[in-house]
């Protein structure tokens, strides 16, 4: 069976014990090693990763990355995780799991930066790069062999090793024949794992693996799936795929070729956002109308800013609320025109927040507001109509301070309605 030494990158046809030229043991070996180009890297509790690097007393301590003892857990390093805390878990409660633990505010530009790092060494490997967050990515491989002198499998250890010990965190890589089961493989043995998924094992890896191992399986969807008698990957797969989709829609099809270890999406580069949206968590729970209106104009000011950064316009406006018990709910409207305008935003969430105001009692711990259903900007502004004759004019004051603030700061103009 072939193997490759993970430390030295020596390439053996039989896997020794060690790896005879540095006498290391990561080897790693897998009958198709050599032949799979579809992977997945994944940094390893990215964000206290990087505050541990920059500050190095923090090694050996349980390190939470979030939003104070009112928002939730951004990361956790893996000492932390020990105690049970994870990721999108009240602050409180990990805190409670965890008293010990060093919280520090997430610093995003900070992390932003690292992950360019870590884009520019991919770059190097593959063109066929698409990320899904600062701290992962698929890449396609296919093909680059003759490029590097060096099959897919020895690139990205090397790839894993260089961003380890040029940038001072550690990260780790699945590699398969698609993307689902290379997602599924860099989780298999974190951190600073390299784990392999290849063909002639795809049935019998998946054969008895719970749904909620597949890609967009949520508590909601699992629910659904065991009302129907479905709780393991072999349940889906002795299903009709004809009464999967009657009963689930394109998700059941969808859900049948995974359950298979069948993927035949492409590793895009162009891959399109979904939506742009901003929440933040209170240190109280508000239930003003007022106060609650003002985070709204704020958030739907960062949301344009980064729609207008990247070229978007949106054709849907989503509101989310999270209650005192956590639990959540959403309010969708469909705009008009497409837009990117924070004022076009605020005017079709502040309505939604209103009518949910009148039927939901209690406080709110969260919002947060967003545009959906994405397309490039077409380089002008509506025009509006008649029902709302002064958007144009909006529009061209929004933009006039857009370039005051471009200038001055992002405090250079601050509208009456964000001020509580």
């Amino acid at each position: 069976m072939p193997a490759l030494c993970r430390d030295c990158f020596a390439i053996y046809e039989t896997a020794p014990r060690r790896c005879p030229a540095c006498g290391r043991p990561r080897l790693l070996s897998h009958p198709e090693l050599f032949r799979l180009s579809i992977a997945h890297l994944d940094c390893d509790a990215f964000y206290a990763s990087v505050e541990k690097r920059d500050d190095p007393s923090l090694a050996d301590k349980p390190v939470i990355v979030g939003g104070g003892t009112r928002g939730v857990v951004s990361t956790c390093c893996y000492i932390a995780r020990i105690k049970g805390v994870r990721s999108a878990m009240p602050m409180g409660q990990a805190l409670r799991l965890c008293p010990e633990a060093v919280v520090i505010r997430p610093r995003h530009s900070h992390y932003a930066a690292v992950s360019a790092q870590i884009r520019a060494r991919m770059e190097v490997l593959t063109p066929q790069i698409e990320p899904l967050s600062l701290d992962e990515a698929f890449l396609d491989m296919t093909g680059t062999e003759r490029l590097h002198a060096a099959p897919p499998a020895v690139m990205l250890a090397r790839l894993a090793k260089q961003i380890e010990d040029e940038l001072g965190v550690t990260a780790s890589v699945g590699l398969a024949h698609n993307k689902f089961l290379a997602k599924i493989a860099s989780d298999l043995d974190k951190p600073r794992g390299f784990s392999v998924i290849g063909v002639a094992e795809t049935a019998d890896f998946l054969r008895d693996k719970p749904v909620r191992i597949l890609w967009g399986v949520g508590a909601a969807t699992q629910t659904a799936l065991a009302a129907a008698g479905i709780r393991t990957l072999a349940d889906i797969r002795r299903q009709d795929p004809a009464g999967l989709t009657r009963r689930f829609g394109a998700q059941g099809t969808r859900l049948w070729h995974l359950a298979h270890g069948e993927d035949a999406r492409r590793i895009s580069r162009d891959h399109a956002l979904k939506s742009v949206s901003k929440e933040t968590t209170f240190n109280t729970d508000i239930s003003n109308a007022e106060e609650l209106a003002a985070h709204l104009w704020r958030l739907s000011v960062q949301v344009a800013d980064r729609m207008k950064e990247k070229g978007l316009v949106g054709r849907c406006a989503t509101l989310k609320l999270r209650r005192a018990d956590f639990t959540s709910l959403t309010r969708r409207i469909t705009l008009d025109e497409p837009v990117q305008l924070a004022d076009a935003l605020y005017r079709a969430g502040e309505p939604l927040l209103r009518a949910v105001l009148k039927t939901e009692k209690g406080a709110f711990r969260l919002i947060g507001i967003g545009y959906t259903d994405l397309a490039p900007a077409p380089g002008s502004d509506p025009i509006g109509d008649l029902l709302d004759p002064q958007a144009a004019t909006r529009a061209k004051a929004e933009r006039a301070t857009d370039a005051i603030r471009a200038r001055f700061g992002d405090q250079a103009i601050i509208k009456g309605r964000s001020i509580t």
